[in-house]
């Protein structure tokens, strides 16, 4: 049936031919998906830094505030320094 749609059996070379084709592209998809990787890896990266610069610009000051606020107290014997649950999660 395969002779009858014009295929054949691939000689030694033709085999040969084909497998270096086969390697070729595979290691051209290898290099294409360790591209996109690194490619997504830096897309993620650039859309979390604006997004983590306004938490901490948000967030930071009010943080260490109350953190030096606490340890102040908490050397001067003004209050025992009892971590708040907020204190131990960011």
């Amino acid at each position: 049936m395969g002779k009858a749609l014009g295929m054949h059996k691939p000689s030694l070379e033709q085999r040969r031919q084909l497998n270096t084709a086969h390697s070729a592209w595979g290691a051209l998809a290898q290099s294409v998906l360790a591209e996109n990787v690194r490619t997504l890896q830096d897309l993620v990266q650039e859309m979390l830094r604006p997004m983590l610069r306004s938490w901490l610009g948000d967030n930071l000051p009010t943080l260490v505030e109350r953190l030096v606020r606490a340890e102040i107290e908490r050397l001067a014997g003004t209050k025992p320094h009892e971590p708040e649950k907020r204190d131990l999660i960011f």
